[in-house]
């Protein structure tokens, strides 16, 4: 049985991701003095007393708001209202009753779900009486909070989970995470739309809209995936803004976790130096890789389209091993290879090769007669075994480790690759010495 939701929503800037992080007990929702942070739903996983239920921050909604995003953002917030099971109204007691807490109340009043009207920022003792005003918003009992230092939400939660349909605890899906990453504004969340054929998450093209990182489990035939819409990444130089930077720390978090990523490469202007320094976050977190080439559509003509692909071993060699998929997330032209894709470098991602096969496949290297000499001495790869998977790491047990160069690693890793169908996944090589 799912868990049941939790909607907090609201005006922009009365701390509702504050008021998020303070309920889950963890720094997941982003926290920032400037208003419209938020801007698509994140879920969190909450308990209170042994209760599980699922608690979606959303972004501020505002009625008449000059903000490009603003009516993007007001409609994620109604959408979150309306699953709920239970919806939290915060509203800000430094400040009182405002206008668009009105107009928030009036939108609610019309809902049949359970309301809670949180009074937040109630920050020093003894100010509990500000509350009474807001008794005019026609939602019955303000609740006093202050999300900032704890005060009042254990008897809030105590509430609030009465409030909440009967269901059982949810136990942790069996998923392979998945973070579709890239460069600002090509197109990660217009595939992450069309993966899952509805509108998830907010699309537009203004680069850098999505700022958290969005969770989200897709079900395709007998797998299970757990979908991650991030950030756009670039330089840490050209992150000027406090807000982007968090956004980029939410999308390398959501590349340390995940078992896959998807690199979606805006095909329209080729492969950049920020893709390929995206590429390398991925790689050196040792993640497997699909690349989607996105916007193919839009390519004119058979040359420009294999310029595009003559050029990608030129600009992304170091990730060699990851599959190219074209795709177009707007007209859905190739998105359904994407996921059989994943699940391929996933099960290369987690391969175990026996024993026995890799020292097969060490006697026929020494039948090569490929190694290395130096000084009189010459390199003997005398024993190999798997070490490790996500991902796969190898061990080779030689006479003379330190003699191994970057050319020889290389070798290695290609015979490897060759053998044991590991494509998709960076492995690691390592050397030691025998006894």
């Amino acid at each position: 049985m799912t868990l049941p939701i939790v909607a907090v929503v609201g005006r922009p800037n009365v701390g509702k991701s504050t008021f998020v992080n303070r309920m889950i007990q963890a720094q997941d929702a982003i926290v920032h003095p400037q208003s419209g942070v938020t801007r698509d739903r994140s879920y969190h996983r909450a308990d209170w007393n042994g209760r599980e239920f699922m608690l979606v921050d959303t972004g501020g909604i505002e009625f008449s708001a000059d903000d490009a995003f603003g009516a993007s953002i007001r409609d994620q917030a109604v959408l979150a209202a309306r699953e709920a099971d239970v919806v939290v109204l915060l509203v800000d007691g430094a400040t009182g009753v405002a206008p668009g807490d009105e107009e928030v109340s009036a939108l609610l009043r019309r809902q049949e779900t359970p309301v809670f009207l949180v009074v937040n920022k109630l920050d020093e003792p003894g100010r509990e009486e500000a509350i009474h005003e807001f008794w005019a918003l026609g939602l019955g009992q303000p609740w006093p909070v202050s999300a900032l230092h704890g005060h009042g939400s254990g008897d809030l939660l105590d509430a609030l989970v009465q409030a909440l349909p009967a269901s059982e605890p949810e136990p942790e899906e069996a998923a392979i995470g998945v973070a579709i990453i890239g460069k600002p504004n090509a197109g990660k969340s217009s595939l992450f739309n069309a993966l899952l054929g509805q509108e998830r998450a907010i699309v537009s093209e203004v680069a850098g809209t999505t700022r958290d990182a969005i969770d989200t489990l897709l079900t395709s035939g007998e797998s299970v995936f757990r979908l991650v819409d991030t950030a756009g990444l670039r330089r840490k130089a050209h992150i000027d803004e406090s807000v982007e930077f968090y956004g980029f720390v939410r999308a390398m978090r959501a590349i340390d976790r995940a078992d896959a990523t998807i690199l979606v490469v805006d095909a329209s202007t080729g492969v950049t130096d920020q893709d390929q320094r995206v590429a390398r976050f991925a790689a050196e977190r040792g993640c497997s890789m699909v690349i989607a080439l996105n916007k193919w559509d839009l390519l004119d003509g058979p040359d420009v389209k294999a310029d595009i692909l003559a050029h990608l071993p030129e600009k992304l060699g170091f990730v060699a091993y990851a599959p190219v998929v074209r795709v177009s997330a707007l007209t859905g032209s190739g998105v359904v290879k994407l996921l059989p894709a994943v699940e391929a470098v996933y099960a290369a991602y987690t391969r175990t090769v026996p024993t026995s096969a890799l020292n097969r496949l060490l006697t026929d290297l020494r039948a090569s007669g490929h190694t290395i000499s130096k000084g009189g001495k010459m390199l003997r790869l005398q024993y190999a075994t798997q070490t490790g998977t996500k991902p796969p790491v190898f061990t080779f047990f030689a006479n003379h480790p330190r003699m191994v160069d970057a050319n020889f690693e290389r070798y290695l890793e290609n015979r490897l690759r060759e053998a044991f169908d590991l494509a998709g996944t960076p492995i690691r090589v390592k050397f030691r010495q025998k006894g």
